[in-house]
């Protein structure tokens, strides 16, 4: 065991360095440690990182997240870094399967002209809205306006994950009827998420149950009519400025 740190020098008693965290087994890379270790660990380790953050997400997203809010951050995956893993898993499995979705929405062709230059911005845009109406409609939980943010933007980690499914899904489909159908059902789906990730997430502030269930189907509500109202103003934009 080395007697100082690796990575910032300062002296170390035990098995992290008590300046920055890191590990005092640190060592030299090797094929065995490369495949043994770091890909397997990295592919199939699930308490901690990415897989933690997407298992959680789809298990106990709210009560999750409130505990990362509170305090238990060590296991998650940094919220902002999940986003922009899924938007390059989306845009690689779009990629390398033609998937084009254009076809299917010609009524948003300037939306998705925008996206196609924007869409890391176009994910985040409508979080700080969500966040004041969340802010707003729980004020009761004593919950500030960044800690509304962070809790949002995990919630749009769960839904861009769920909408990198959806375009799987969009593979197998051939007709715009069989697309809109299934649109139907992710829409109805993501509703269903959203109330149950603000439910779960609110449960623990003394909220009477009906009135706990009444405002997380009004947040989902509220959200995706945001949602919809900036895909409106940008598929506007996208028509008059972008070709």
């Amino acid at each position: 065991m080395a007697n100082h740190c690796l990575n910032c020098n300062e002296n170390v008693v035990g098995n992290y360095c008590s300046n920055c965290g890191q590990k005092t087994s640190t060592h030299q890379f090797s094929i065995k440690h490369f495949f043994v270790h770091d890909f397997l660990h990295g592919i199939l380790h699930l308490d901690k990182g990415l897989p933690y953050t997407i298992k959680e997400l789809f298990t106990r997203p709210g009560h999750s997240i409130r505990e990362y809010v509170q305090g238990k951050r060590i296991k998650h995956f940094n919220y902002f870094a999940t986003v922009i893993f899924i938007l390059a898993l989306d845009h690689f499995v779009s990629g390398w399967f033609h998937i084009d979705v254009a076809k299917f929405m010609s009524s948003s062709t300037g939306f998705l002209k925008v996206a196609k230059e924007y869409s890391k911005i176009l994910s985040f845009l409508g979080v700080p809205f969500y966040a004041l109406v969340s802010y707003l409609m729980f004020k009761k939980s004593k919950q500030n306006f960044t800690e509304n943010l962070v809790l949002n933007i995990y919630m749009l980690c769960g839904w861009l994950f769920i909408g990198f499914l959806f375009k799987i899904l969009i593979i197998f489909i051939h007709s715009s009827e069989a697309f809109h159908t299934a649109n139907l059902f992710f829409v109805a789906f993501i509703h269903i998420y959203i109330s149950v990730f603000y439910y779960q997430y609110f449960s623990a502030f003394k909220y009477k149950k009906i009135s706990l269930i009444i405002r997380s189907i009004l947040m989902a509500l509220i959200i995706l009519f945001l949602k919809q109202q900036i895909n409106n103003l940008i598929n506007e934009i996208g028509l008059r400025y972008f070709h």
